[in-house]
């Protein structure tokens, strides 16, 4: 797998896609939230020109499946462990704001456009701007975990297994045409 561009680049994985994905490792999720998630981040996503695969695959590592199993609670709507550093992490008011919190930190880090909606991420204008415009760029940045963006690839490359067309992934490392490196529209 090649480098993966966190800005918009398309095409991404339909919400039927997403969920076929997730639930093969996570049967037990509740299917109804689990749908309104996925559309969220495609919507999120799209706002803010943000790749929506990387940060939904994002949100399967962080929460494990949306199992919390670390610091962060399903009740915080945290899908990114946003704040969690030696403690619980923030909270959101619903999952559409957690989500958009997500996106928007994600955004911060990919570059240095202004934001298209309100602000509601807490934490964005502490990050140093356009610092991670890429997936291996994450590792060290976003978390201090050398692998973290290894772990990334893997989530997305399982993804990658159950799109229709071609991936983003096959477009950014070459093998449907599209010239290795970083994919903006």
């Amino acid at each position: 797998m090649g480098v993966l561009s966190v800005r918009l680049s398309g095409p991404f994985a339909r919400v039927p896609e997403l969920i076929a994905f997730f639930t093969e490792t996570n049967p037990r999720v509740d299917r109804e939230r689990l749908n309104e998630i996925a559309r969220t981040y495609l919507d999120e996503a799209a706002a803010e020109g943000i790749n929506s695969d990387i940060a939904f695959c994002q949100m399967v590592h962080e929460t494990d499946y949306l199992r919390f199993g670390g610091s962060a609670r399903a009740w915080q709507n945290n899908f990114c462990g946003l704040g969690v550093t030696g403690g619980r992490g923030l909270s959101f008011p619903s999952a559409r704001i957690g989500v958009r919190a997500h996106i928007q930190h994600l955004k911060a880090y990919a570059d240095a456009e202004p934001l298209h909606q309100k602000c509601v991420d807490p934490r964005f204008a502490l990050v140093p701007r356009a610092r991670a415009s890429f997936v291996e760029d994450l590792a060290g940045t976003w978390a201090t975990d050398p692998q973290y963006s290894v772990k990334l690839k893997r989530i997305l490359a399982a993804l990658e297994t159950h799109l229709d067309r071609p991936s983003a992934t096959a477009r950014a490392t070459g093998r449907e045409g599209t010239p290795r490196g970083q994919i903006v529209n």
